[in-house]
């Protein structure tokens, strides 16, 4: 029977073709599955013993020696934080040594711990602070002086009891800080007359670490501040790049004539300032100098 064997022929390429579709749409759920087992794969979350980011606080019981911290710690949808806690470590000569540390998985980004929060962690000193000043993880300092209590006083980058502001090294430095001066700027010139300060540094463009035959080390670029000392220390008044004392006289017409007269414009290789985009058909914008 021909047309059987015909008909015979079509069911079976049918059922075929259904048993492929079939095959392959299964196949493809299991490429494109949202479950299966990659949880397990990638294996628990690691959580690691660290310090906070910053110790923001400190607060002295009236005991002396109940002593309070407020860190900055990890902070995500699911708890970031264990174990947090602060143990004193040592005497050191006229400083207490307390370590604060904590147990996160914000180390793997899958822990969703990208935030930050506040959180307090306490400890019992073996004696009274005193006028002792306190170190936390070897770098914050605290110190009773000057501090209204139960906080202690959170000492800065120059020590908890800074030089009065004044014509010293340390103070230029405290400068360049305030201003946000690049790593490595140098100070290539400073005038330094009492309560007023003009100061020129630079800093280096090229490789970090580059040979001497690498002309990228001898690029450069600076600026030039004028200052005004204050109690907290020196606070920047103009960037005068200009040269000359109209700058710096606009905001400050007491600072004197004899620190500023005579500057030069930096040249436009160390100060580059481009200047606004021209209108079509005037030609490109060119570096000049502020």
């Amino acid at each position: 029977m021909p047309g059987g064997s015909r008909r015979a022929r079509g069911w079976a390429a049918g059922v075929s073709g259904a048993i492929a579709v079939l095959l392959f749409s299964a196949c493809g759920t299991q490429v494109a599955g949202a479950g299966g087992d990659s949880a397990s794969t990638a294996g628990p979350l690691p959580w690691t013993t660290e310090e906070p980011a910053y110790v923001t606080a400190a607060r002295l019981a009236a005991d002396g020696r109940t002593l309070t911290l407020d860190v900055q710690v990890p902070k995500g949808p699911h708890p970031c934080v264990r174990d947090l806690k602060a143990v004193y470590t040592a005497d050191v000569s006229t400083t207490v040594h307390v370590q604060v540390t904590l147990v996160s998985p914000d180390g793997d980004r899958r822990s969703g711990c990208t935030g930050t929060a506040t959180e307090s962690t306490r400890t019992v000193l073996p004696q009274a602070l005193g006028g002792r000043e306190l170190v936390v993880d070897n770098y914050t300092v605290f110190t009773p002086d000057g501090a209204k209590p139960p906080a202690l006083r959170l000492c800065g980058d120059l020590g908890c009891h800074p030089a009065p502001t004044g014509c010293t090294s340390d103070s230029y430095v405290q400068a360049l800080k305030t201003v946000d001066a690049p790593n490595h700027s140098y100070q290539d010139a400073v005038d330094c007359r009492g309560k007023w300060m003009v100061m020129q540094f630079s800093w280096p463009t090229g490789a970090a670490s580059c040979g001497g035959d690498d002309k990228g080390c001898g690029s450069r670029l600076g600026d030039r501040y004028f200052f005004r000392a204050e109690k907290s220390g020196w606070r920047p008044i103009a960037e005068g790049a200009a040269g000359g004392c109209a700058v710096v006289q606009a905001r400050e017409p007491d600072f004197p004539a004899s620190m500023c007269e005579n500057l030069a414009p930096l040249p436009a290789s160390l100060h580059p300032h481009y200047s606004p985009a021209p209108s079509a058909g005037t030609g490109s914008a060119s570096p000049t100098s502020r």
